[in-house]
């Protein structure tokens, strides 16, 4: 066997290797997230990648209206924007 396949070979598997520790599970992460994001519904709890819990009132295609704070202020956030739905 000559030496350039085995140099082949190795760049080959290293490839998969990098494939399946680090691309599959991003992909993977990124697709729960994106379904979080899309069931998202009227009257749930979420909290923004900003830190600022609210609750959903209105959800569109892109955006959505939170309400926060005691004062009940109302705020429209990118869907983007969702960290993660609060499950009470």
């Amino acid at each position: 066997m000559p030496a350039w396949t085995s140099t082949i070979l190795l760049y080959v598997v290293i490839l998969g290797v990098f494939y399946l520790l680090l691309i599959r599970p991003q992909k993977k992460k990124e697709k729960q997230i994106q379904e979080m994001r899309n069931s998202i519904k009227e009257g749930d709890e979420i909290l923004t990648i900003g830190g600022i819990y609210g609750k959903v009132l209105n959800v569109k295609d892109e955006t959505l209206t939170i309400e926060v704070g005691a004062d009940k202020t109302k705020l429209k956030i990118a869907k983007w924007a969702i960290g993660k739905k609060i499950e009470s």
